[in-house]
């Protein structure tokens, strides 16, 4: 059976490219321009010899390659995606200083005869799957809602930072946002009285907030009007821009707990033993974050392919007789490699062995937080795809390999590997803003050192002759 390779160059509104290569790479045809329609991908099949093993090499552009791979796939072609730097550093070989469509399908289609060992064909869709797009989708959401609560509370700012005080985030309570949805303009707030408020309080926050916040918040509004008494601001408009912030916050939270609860359905679908859930620390969130964005562990060729693909493994650089590290590749999936990193971080706190290995890499080789934090991720990470390939939920273990539970796992962490305090600001990192802060108060304290006092008397002639 003949072995033939198809280059697409995959476009989101334009026509694709396409390439046919023997496996010589030499070309059947190329630069045939075709769509994501039936009647299209029927007449670039029918171009195909027939009896020909199919081999598709494509960039992953936006989601266009989704439906263009499952047809392809579903005619018995292997598809390939290949990362856009790949195809990028052979085409810059044919052509240093032009790109094309048609140099990019015939690029793609020629690029197993040069990284042979690098490409692997697809096993799974990606955004066609259900649970990894609702996670995804989940991601985004809270992003979205951080970046309103950011924004309600600087809106809040401009009443005064009594308010602040008095309310918390803006975001903290139901009764904080009922509030300033009907009642941020404060000649609102006190229009409103001192007993309206206050039953305000007690229905919104059952009984937390009485009387006494309804004082502390009049007052509140009495400073901010003397405050703005020059003038300056329209209260009206900023209480509608408060409002609508509101709002927008409140549906966003609302489309996160309607997230929860379809990942929660797709999680079980997904994982009916729960075996990723049973990792400790782990709840429904981030065990579907973890099992959406990672696929079936089943998938990968061996555990060092799963740690591979999270991107948490050391570069490695070599050359002659010298050889070392380069930090973490950052090559796999974000969405899962921050995932593990907050699973990691709940996780050594009730795992003895994680916590173990946490402690000795703070304590005893001197990394700062986050390089052992990686570490554990790629441990936490071996071990749940190791649980899935065997079928088995994740067994709680004490460093001698004794079953334990979790409350004697919590107990073991805390007792024998909590890191000192003194030890971990020792190992904090200078940041590059608190580095420019130390680098201008130090400036700042010779500026201080060098200054005189000035003085009283205008300068005579002597003086007069020590400035000159």
């Amino acid at each position: 059976m003949s072995e033939v390779r198809l280059g697409i160059d995959v476009a989101c509104r334009a026509d694709h490219r396409a390439s046919l290569a023997d496996e010589r790479g030499e070309f059947i045809w190329s630069s045939w321009k075709f769509r994501t329609t039936t009647a299209d991908l029927e007449r670039l099949w029918a171009k195909i010899p027939d009896g020909a093993s199919v081999t598709v090499i494509l960039e992953p552009t936006r989601n266009a390659w989704v439906p263009l791979s499952a047809w392809l796939q579903a005619r018995g072609a292997t598809v390939i995606l290949v990362p856009p730097e790949q195809s990028a550093d052979l085409r810059d070989y044919y052509n240093k200083h032009t790109k094309t469509d048609r140099l990019d399908s015939r690029v793609l289609a020629r690029l197993p005869l040069l990284h042979p060992e690098g490409l692997r064909g697809i096993d799974n869709l990606g955004p066609a799957q259900s649970l990894r797009r609702a996670v995804r989708h989940r991601v985004s959401l809270v992003k979205r809602r951080s970046a309103a609560s950011l924004r309600l509370d600087a809106l809040v700012e401009l009443l005064g930072p009594g308010w602040a005080d008095s309310l918390g985030s803006a975001t903290a309570s139901k009764t904080a946002l009922a509030v300033l949805e009907k009642y941020a303009d404060p000649r609102g707030l006190k229009r409103l009285g001192r007993s309206r408020l206050a039953a305000l309080l007690i229905r919104s926050s059952a009984g937390l907030w009485r009387e006494d916040k309804a004082d502390e918040l009049l007052a509140m509004a009495s400073e901010t009007l003397e405050l703005w008494s020059g003038g300056g601001i329209d209260f009206a408009e900023l209480a509608d821009d408060i409002a609508s912030e509101v709002r927008v916050f409140r549906q966003l939270d609302e489309e996160i707990t309607a997230a929860d609860k379809r990942i929660a359905a797709l999680y079980d679908e997904a994982d009916p033993k729960g075996i990723v859930a049973s990792t400790p620390g782990l709840g429904p969130v981030l065990s579907a974050a973890i099992l959406g964005n990672a696929g079936d562990f089943n998938r990968f060729a061996n555990l060092a392919g799963v740690r591979s693909f999270t991107g948490l493994v050391p570069k490695i650089d070599q050359s002659g007789l010298a050889a070392g590290h380069k930090g973490i590749t950052k090559a796999g999936d974000a969405g899962l490699r921050q995932a593990l990193y907050t699973a990691a971080d709940h996780a050594r706190h009730i795992d003895p062995t994680l916590a173990q290995r946490y402690y000795r890499l703070v304590v005893v080789e001197g990394k700062h937080h986050n390089s052992p934090l990686c570490s554990v991720s790629a441990v936490l990470i071996t071990r749940i795809a190791a649980c899935w390939r065997k079928g088995q939920l994740y067994e709680l273990r004490d460093e001698d390999g004794e079953a334990i539970t979790e409350a004697e796992g919590k107990k073991a962490c805390i007792d024998r590997f909590k890191v000192d305090p003194k030890v971990r600001a020792a190992r904090r990192r200078n940041t590059p803003a608190k580095a420019l802060e130390n680098r201008t108060a130090g400036r700042g304290r010779k500026e201080s050192a060098q200054k005189v006092a000035p003085a009283t008397d205008p300068p005579g002639k002597e003086a007069s002759e020590n400035v000159a």
